[in-house]
């Protein structure tokens, strides 16, 4: 046998080398200019400026000036932040969007996390269950309210089952009593809201691992020390998540109320979220566009105050 050849049984052969790959011609092969990149992200930054950047620094801008629709304005300031502290509507507003960040977020930070528990389960016709509970979110929110609206009506058919069966001896102002339609309101929020956070829930317990609830199974923890031991540890950056998402919706409701109260907010038309007071100082060809971005600043701090609160929170834990 030599360096070049193998003998096998007489039989001379030679070695088989691999070929050479082809090489491509410095001219054919092309790049890109510099400015490629810039030009496919162009539509998405230009449209984010325009209807992000721009109207949030322009209602900055707006805040300090007395500017309304069809006439001009000029800077004033601080007044329209003053105009703040003597005007009863908007304490009215702010306690309204309270109460109701309040409400909503225990119950949509916790009753969607235990749904998400017991459709997770693979059982006959969990499937049915699952797409029940989501339908409410696909619905519009306009159409839901419309119809929460005239089942809550003084004639409709809560009110008219309620005075048939001798539960009431006249009909419950669900609509116009101003905490009664407040809370109807978050009633619909939370319902409506149910399948959405609890979409989110599966997913993040699809994370959490299998064999920690089998163990702790076989040491003995029950069902319900296994999920405050197990579940709620391993979702728990979810449901910050899940917390910062209500607290947003919840300052920022308006379809529910102005739905619910036919565009008034209230009895008196005092009963308002600060959006629905928002709107009520921008719309028309009056609108006191000043005071509504000095409102619009002033929702922006106090939505920002639970985010903060929620992050500190969760850093502390970490």
């Amino acid at each position: 046998m030599t360096r070049t050849a193998t003998a096998v049984r007489g039989v001379r052969t030679s070695r088989v080398r691999a070929p050479r790959p082809a090489r491509i011609p410095a001219h054919a092969v092309r790049t890109h200019a510099w400015f490629t990149p810039w030009l496919l992200v162009a539509p998405a930054v230009l449209f984010l400026l325009a209807f992000n950047l721009w109207p949030t620094a322009n209602a900055f801008f707006l805040a300090f000036t007395n500017v309304r629709v069809l006439s001009g304005g000029e800077l004033v300031g601080f007044a329209n932040f003053e105009r703040m502290l003597s005007d009863a509507q908007l304490a009215t507003a702010l306690v309204n969007s309270i109460v109701y960040m309040l409400v909503c977020v225990p119950f949509l930070l916790l009753v969607p996390l235990g749904l998400a528990v017991l459709v997770e389960k693979k059982l006959p016709g969990i499937a049915f269950f699952r797409t029940a509970f989501y339908t409410p979110v696909v619905a519009s929110a306009v159409v839901v309210a419309l119809i929460w609206g005239w089942l809550l009506d003084d004639r409709g058919i809560i009110n008219s089952m309620a005075l048939q069966l001798g539960f009431v001896t006249e009909a419950i102002p669900f609509l116009t009593d101003r905490w009664l339609v407040l809370f109807s309101a978050i009633s619909l929020t939370i319902w409506k809201g149910l399948g959405y956070y609890m979409v989110i829930y599966l997913s993040a317990l699809g994370g959490v691992p299998r064999e920690l609830h089998e163990a702790a199974a076989v040491d003995g923890a029950g069902a319900l020390r296994r999920f405050w031991s197990i579940t709620i540890p391993g979702v728990r950056n979810t449901m910050l998540l899940v917390s910062v998402m209500i607290t947003v919706s919840a300052l920022r409701v308006f379809a529910e109320l102005y739905i619910l109260t036919d565009g008034t907010g209230g009895v008196g038309g005092a009963d308002v979220s600060v959006v629905m007071l928002i709107q009520m100082y921008a719309r028309g060809f009056s609108g006191n566009l000043g005071y509504a971005s000095a409102l619009s600043l002033l929702l922006f701090v106090i939505t920002l105050g639970p985010l903060l609160l929620i992050a500190r929170i969760n850093r502390g834990r970490d």
